[in-house]
């Protein structure tokens, strides 16, 4: 086992910002390569697709180490792993689903719409009846403060 904090580290290293900037590479010195760019694409499709249920599945001991190492095999040439999953698990499954996936997200967008409209209002409404609290707390706090003797002991 490799510990929290290394696993965590190598993982943001070789599971994230490596490829992020390979991935940036590609898209701005070789906006041509079709193939390339696919590999990129497949790869962070997988990689979120991993995130989203990773609540699921990260009890399972040594998950970090699991996880760089899957990393890893998704992005390291000889594997070509990103094509492996992409084509054998993931395109199957999401294609089968599409449609449903599809209406659901519509539903969920225009939900999310709404909650944010509410949460926004809600904490604009909040956020003004603390600012008013805290400034006449603030401003009664002067007011009594203003009636204290002076200090003696340092003189």
């Amino acid at each position: 086992m490799l510990g929290g904090v290394l696993s965590k580290t190598l993982l943001l290293l070789f599971g994230y910002a490596m490829p992020a900037f390979e991935c940036f590479k590609t898209v701005e010195a070789r906006p041509n390569d079709a193939h390339m760019l696919r590999f990129w694409c497949q790869y962070w499709i997988i990689v979120a697709m991993v995130i989203a249920f990773e609540s699921l599945i990260s009890w399972v001991p040594m998950y970090g180490e699991i996880k760089l190492a899957f990393f890893v095999y998704l992005w390291y040439p000889k594997t070509k792993g990103s094509d492996v999953v992409y084509d054998t698990f993931l395109r199957p499954i999401v294609m089968q689903y599409e449609p449903n996936i599809e209406q659901r997200l519509l539903h969920l967008r225009a939900k999310s719409g709404q909650l944010l409209s509410f949460y926004v209002k809600n904490c604009a409404d909040k956020g003004t009846a603390f600012f008013m609290d805290v400034l006449h707390y603030v401003v009664s706090d002067k007011a009594e403060g203003s009636n204290l003797e002076p200090c003696t002991c340092c003189h």
